[in-house]
């Protein structure tokens, strides 16, 4: 994944992170709440492959999750395909040159290409 690409992919909205479903904090490792291992799948990470996912609060403190590229790429797209249908924005045809009205898909269809192998 391009350092650029990597760079973007931590800057994901609240409602976006909602959708790629992040595992419970308490029920996961210590290593994956701290961003050592990929939250999902518990990959080792390196500053080289890992993805930043947000700064978050829970009931057991402070925690830091972090994917590799290949989480990150699976849970985006599934979560389109489980937004898209039932949101509105989604539905819309745009008309010739406008932009898609959904950022959440915009957001999750950007994670995929970018984290893709």
């Amino acid at each position: 994944m391009p350092s650029d690409a990597r760079a973007r992919a931590h800057d994901i909205p609240p409602d976006v992170l909602a959708v790629l479903a992040l595992p419970d904090p308490v029920v996961i490792s210590e290593d994956q709440r701290r961003g050592a291992l990929c939250v999902w799948d518990k990959t080792p990470l390196t500053l080289a492959t890992a993805i930043d996912l947000a700064e978050l609060d829970s009931p057991i403190g402070r925690w830091w999750p972090r994917s590799c590229p290949a989480c990150l790429a699976d849970r985006a797209h599934r979560g389109l395909l489980e937004h898209a249908p039932g949101c509105g924005d989604c539905r819309k045809q745009p008309g010739p040159g406008e932009p898609t009205v959904c950022e959440t898909a915009r957001v999750l269809y950007r994670l995929v290409k970018e984290t893709r192998r």
